[in-house]
């Protein structure tokens, strides 16, 4: 198994249970681990071939520009949806923060793994 990555990507996302997160979209950072095999990319050179990272990106974009959460989790899972269903991944890892959401606290937010169903 292979593993692409995205890190420290940081996009505006409507989340948050609090008067003041609700009325303004706020800055996360999502890191992502995605599972799949690069082994046809890899002698192709192709992009086709893989899952294209920049497409990944934009979608994220579009998606979370149009969507509410309430939670971090319930984000977490939904980026982890996209990237099992959407791009077939095999598996994937999402961190999601907030970042200065709290006074003296640089980051909080969660991590999930999720694999495909078998």
């Amino acid at each position: 198994m292979d593993t692409l990555f995205i890190e420290n990507f940081r996009l505006p996302a409507s989340v948050g249970i609090y008067p003041r997160e609700k009325a303004a979209p706020q800055t996360i950072e999502l890191s992502l681990w995605i599972g799949t095999s690069i082994v046809k990319a890899g002698a192709s050179d192709a992009i086709q071939d893989s899952i294209n990272y920049a497409e990944v990106i934009q979608c994220l974009r579009d998606e979370l520009a149009a969507r509410r959460f309430n939670l971090l989790e319930k984000l977490a899972e939904f980026v982890a949806s996209v990237l099992l269903e959407r791009y077939g991944a095999r598996w994937a890892r999402v961190s999601v923060a907030k970042l200065g959401a709290m006074r003296d606290i640089g980051r909080v937010g969660v991590i999930i793994e999720r694999n495909a169903p078998a």
